[in-house]
């Protein structure tokens, strides 16, 4: 009976864990022992995973989370904005409001302002350093297929017949920096949601 006890009470520990939502912890380095705060862990389903196993394994990690405020401006409902001073994007719902997400602009040297439109959207995109980039990064690869590691991310949205995109970033702590060759740059996870909403044709204000 006494050996019994103990393997019950495994056995309730083991049903208990299985049925509590899916936790981690933290690990102190010092101690290798867990921190006190759990940190919530988002679990896939496997439906959703089932989509596109690529977009399933796009992080959600995001330095400046995206939020809907307050919008007075000219530009309206469909419009974005892109503000490279305040290193945000709006994306413009109309009465009186805007999605406003973090973006990644150009460095001194690079920044640029006016009007385009999106003439092209394409989900997990191959990157092709234009030859402007390539005399400055010889050392850049000529062609580099579209996934996770590729620097344009989950999506892109080119700009008229400019060089520069709104893309995804493999790099998310960039974002709210001046680190680009000019396009705009934005988490996989935001791109993702914007590219859902700007349709081919969108008009975009780059405003320096």
């Amino acid at each position: 009976m006494r050996r019994f006890v103990p393997a019950l009470a495994g056995l309730v520990c083991a049903v208990t864990a299985w049925a509590a939502p899916a936790a981690a912890y933290e690990i102190d380095p010092l101690t290798r022992q867990p921190l006190d705060q759990p940190l919530t862990v988002t679990v896939r389903s496997p439906a959703a995973a089932a989509v596109d196993p690529l977009d399933a394994a796009v992080p959600k990690l995001s330095p400046i989370p995206r939020e809907t405020v307050a919008y007075s401006g000219p530009y309206g409902a469909g419009t974005i904005v892109v503000s490279t001073g305040e290193r945000r994007l709006y994306y413009v719902l109309g009465n009186g409001q805007a999605l406003r997400y973090g973006v990644g602009v150009g460095r001194p040297g690079f920044t640029w302002g006016g009007v385009q439109t999106i003439s092209m959207k394409r989900e997990w995109p191959d990157w092709r350093p234009p030859a402007q980039m390539i005399r400055r990064r010889p050392d850049l690869p000529r062609y580099m297929k579209g996934g996770p590691e590729n620097p344009l991310g989950a999506r892109a949205m080119y700009l008229g017949g400019s060089l520069y995109r709104i893309h995804g970033s493999n790099e998310p702590e960039t974002i709210g920096t001046a680190v680009s060759s000019g396009c705009i740059r934005m988490t996989n996870d935001d791109v993702m949601d914007l590219y859902t909403r700007a349709k081919v044709g969108t008009k975009v204000i780059v405003q320096r």
